[in-house]
């Protein structure tokens, strides 16, 4: 009995009965009559290869120009060998800048221009196929290259190879390098150029390419995207505000433009969409642009584009990145520090040991990428952000938030101390601002101890000297809580107290002033006069009243202050001591001596004793103990003081802090008063021109230092007298 197999059956042959059921699965590589027939007996057949398959086409191309003359140099110099790979996030405009250039290479340059998707295997298998039957590949050799008699990628090189005109090739959407490494499917070639599209940014994956990143828009360019889509929705700088909201990224930008064009009964100005992507469904918002679009692409959608990589960490082993993205999510898309991830609280969402390997698939991906602020950081695009909480499971949402909370609360010193300026502090900030704006739609506690976190967060920003910084955090963080919690909580108070103490430092005394008292009276309405909140504002409000000549008020306030703080905190504690030592800094000459022999002028041996000799309130009382000294007419005894404190805060501190410069200001004087006016004008001028920069000119500290300088530079100033007595 004879038997014949057809396409890619095959023959069995048995001794008994046998029931044999066989299932033929074909696809693009495994079917169609002929490579150079488009369509013919397959459907998975690309309709051209000499056509670009892509959704939109910019009206406009905007801001390629540096990259679009760098490839097009490569172009026109008729040579080939080169393989160009285009990286960056999904819907940043990747293919738009290919299809830019193959326009360019067939039109203007006279090249072959060939385009195939390489999104999958089967796509890419059967583009590069059709590529073969173009450049002259015969039915036979394509049948064994279909059937695997012969390699399949070496039958399409060889014909590009043999080309004898230049060409373009564009590989788009090549997200799986392993696909193209599988079967050796990039080459280069004398005859031509190869340009990659690829959201897979790690070199590791192109070696030997020239590498371009093309990341989002500036933002001329990216409003004027808007205008050219919808140039009747509003003006320029109308598009301008929305094309941040959108994060620059031409994707959206571009189903944002789609969506106001084709409006008709009630067309939306720019204003109005800005006003609309305030609310919830942003990301539905932005994908209804993409309506009139043919085909269902999810690369078209900012809902969708970036669920095809998760999709793929899924299914490679990866789902630690999927959880790490959702966590990311739940922040603000600007820099993090990457520290924050290194802590075992992540591990309520994924693995700690596997953070690294999850970071680093989302950088490889695009997902991400890091910047260097001094401190490495990570960070992720806006809308992706958005459309990836859109994306994540409701009953994930708690787990998330909670460990986002607990990462930032690690990150932030539980004892903020003075110190050095530190970067990675500013960096927190957006992020417990965004968890909190997240965290009012929810329980009260969980915005409760987010405050608690943004507040510890502004007072170590403040003791660094950030006290910008540490104002806005605080007050920002205060008004998103108060909407959840009410003015009269305690942790609302505590929060604008503290930006009280912070307007004081920026020299704001009208605005410290009122907010501190408003502050306080509240606190001692509903907690009581000695409650350590209500005794907190106390001590900031004479700080404040002590620099803005109302001293009978400020010693009033602070000797009930010493008295309370001693009575509830206890004398050896901190805050108390603090206090005590802020007393030398109000009192006059006569006022001092009449504390010769006293406990206040032995204040830095009880804080020595209490708290050690490098602590932070011990250097304070030191500081201020000159201060007297010099008050009190012991130019020696202040100088020898004030210069240790110096050379501890700059070791501690470093030259800029406002602590060391008001302490070298001290330094200024006491040279002065024993007869080194030289030294005395040079620490001055350095000084002030570090507040001027650090302050600014009009700031209250810098108009003392400019003023005592003139006063030194010209002769007319003079050390205070000695007391009587």
């Amino acid at each position: 009995m004879a038997g014949r197999a057809e396409d890619s059956g095959r023959v069995y042959q048995a001794s008994g009965d046998q029931f044999i059921t066989e299932h033929h699965h074909h696809d693009a590589g495994a079917a169609g009559d002929r490579a150079g027939s488009p369509g013919a007996g397959c459907s998975g057949w690309p309709d051209s290869v000499r056509r670009p398959a892509i959704g939109r086409v910019p009206v406009v191309l905007r801001d390629r120009a540096e990259v679009l003359t760098r490839l097009r140099e490569a172009l026109g110099s008729g040579r080939g060998g080169a393989v160009y790979v285009l990286h960056g996030m999904g819907g940043c405009g990747k293919t738009a800048v290919a299809h830019d250039l193959f326009r360019i290479a067939t039109r203007e340059l006279g090249r072959v221009g060939l385009w195939v998707n390489a999104a999958d295997r089967a796509s890419l298998r059967s583009g590069m196929l059709a590529v073969a039957a173009d450049r002259g590949a015969g039915d036979g050799e394509l049948q064994a290259a279909r059937h695997g008699y012969r390699p399949a990628s070496d039958l399409v090189w060889d014909r590009l190879d043999r080309t004898p005109e230049p060409w373009l090739l564009v590989l788009d959407n090549a997200d799986d390098p392993a696909i193209l490494r599988d079967g050796s499917w990039l080459r280069d070639s004398p005859g031509g150029i190869v340009v990659v599209t690829t959201r897979r940014a790690a070199a590791r994956w192109w070696p030997g390419a020239q590498l371009q990143h093309i990341g989002v828009l500036p933002p001329e360019d990216a409003a004027r995207v808007l205008c050219d889509l919808a140039p009747h929705s509003g003006t320029l700088e109308q598009a301008t505000r929305i094309a941040e909201r959108l994060g620059r990224l031409p994707l959206a930008l571009t189903l944002a433009g789609g969506f106001l064009a084709q409006q008709v009964i009630d067309p939306w100005t720019l204003d109005t969409y800005g006003r609309h992507l305030e609310e919830d469904q942003r990301v539905d918002l932005i994908d209804q642009g993409a309506d009139g679009l043919t085909g269902d692409d999810p690369r078209h959608l900012v809902g969708r584009t970036w669920q095809l990589t998760l999709d793929s960490f899924e299914a490679h082993g990866l789902p630690e990145a999927v959880g790490l993205l959702r966590l990311l999510a739940r922040l603000a898309a600007e820099p993090l520090p990457v520290s924050v991830l290194n802590r075992r609280e992540v591990g309520a969402v994924l693995p700690p040991a596997r953070a690294e390997a999850a970071l680093t698939a989302l950088l490889d991906h695009s997902l991400g990428q890091l910047v260097d602020l001094g401190v490495r950081c990570v960070q992720c695009h806006g809308v992706l952000l958005d459309s990836v909480t859109a994306a994540t499971p409701v009953q994930d949402a708690p787990v998330l938030d909670a460990t986002a909370v607990r990462l930032l609360d690690a990150s932030v010193p539980a004892q903020p101390d003075a110190g050095p300026y530190d970067p990675r502090l500013r960096l927190l900030a957006p992020h417990l601002l965004a968890l909190l704006r997240r965290s009012c739609a929810g329980e009260a506690a969980t915005t409760a101890y987010v405050l608690a976190v943004a507040t510890r967060l502004a007072v170590a920003l403040h003791r660094t000297g950030d006290y910008l910084s540490a104002w806005e955090t605080a007050g920002a963080a205060a008004a998103l809580a108060e909407r959840a919690l009410g003015p009269d909580h305690r942790a609302v108070l505590a929060a604008r107290s503290r930006t009280g103490r912070s307007l004081f430092r920026l020299g704001r005394y009208d605005e410290a002033e009122d907010l501190l008292r408003r502050t306080r009276a509240t606190q001692r309405r509903l907690f009581g006069d000695r409650d350590p909140d209500t005794l907190d504002s106390r001590h900031a409000l004479q700080l404040v009243l002590g620099n803005h000549g109302k001293r009978e008020q400020a010693i009033s306030l602070l000797r009930s202050t010493v008295a309370d703080r001693d009575l509830v905190l206890g004398p050896a504690h901190p805050s108390t001591l603090r206090s005590r030592a802020s007393m030398l800094t109000l009192l006059t000459a006569s006022e001092l001596a009449a504390e010769e022999g006293g406990p206040l002028l032995e204040l830095a041996g009880d804080c020595v004793r209490h708290l050690g000799p490098e602590h932070t309130v011990t250097l304070a009382a030191r500081h201020n103990h000159a201060r007297a000294l010099f008050v009190l007419g012991r130019p020696t005894g202040a100088d020898e003081e004030i210069r240790q404190v110096i050379e501890a805060y700059e070791q501690r501190f470093g030259a800029d802090h406002p602590t060391v410069l008001s302490a070298r200001q001290l330094r200024a004087q006491t040279a002065a008063a024993l007869g080194d006016r030289e030294t005395g004008v040079a620490i001055m001028t350095d000084v002030t021109a570090r507040r001027e920069q650090n302050l600014g000119g009009d700031h209250h500290f810098t108009r003392v230092s400019r003023a005592l300088l003139e006063a030194m530079s010209d002769g007319t100033w003079q050390p205070p007298p000695v007391p009587p007595g």
